[in-house]
């Protein structure tokens, strides 16, 4: 076989590689924006899939820009924040709701993402979106991975 063919040959095989490993990362993804609420971690993660844990850390990563773990806990705020505007929950209720086994870890994780405390958010979103479209509060107060959320509530108001 001449070199070209070679090349060709390891290259087809190097791009279906990396397009099964993108399949996989993205069934990890769409697992977790189905069962947020549900106790995952990022080695029953990597099984279903059928990585080691630190493979599918490092290629989710890679592929996404975040941790797996990074990833879920988005999620999870992205919907505390929905059920926190309704005002209906409290802030401990929705914690839970949302898959947070430690209302101390969901609480700095919102801050970190959000910019403030969760039981500032409920009292401030529920008076501040009043009138305001569904759509319209959820685009506005969508929270912005790493740390850059700060002032974003303000932006509502």
């Amino acid at each position: 076989m001449r070199r070209g063919n070679i090349d060709r040959v390891t290259s087809s095989t190097a791009a279906s590689r990396y397009l099964d490993e993108l399949t996989r990362l993205r069934r990890v993804r769409d697992r977790i924006d189905r069962e947020y609420h549900r106790p995952l971690d990022v080695p029953a993660l990597a099984l279903g899939v059928h990585m080691s844990a630190g493979h599918l850390s490092r290629a989710f990563r890679r592929a996404y820009g975040e941790s797996p773990y990074s990833y879920l806990m988005t999620r999870r705020i992205e919907r505390a924040m929905a059920l926190l505007r309704r005002g209906d929950l409290s802030v401990t209720e929705v914690c839970f709701a949302v898959g947070c086994g430690s209302l101390g870890t969901f609480s700095t994780r919102f801050a970190e993402l959000v910019g403030v405390p969760p039981g500032v958010y409920r009292h401030t979103a529920t008076h501040a979106a009043a009138g305001v479209p569904t759509c319209v509060v959820k685009r506005a107060s969508r929270p912005v991975r790493n740390r850059e959320a700060r002032g974003c509530l303000a932006q509502l108001l």
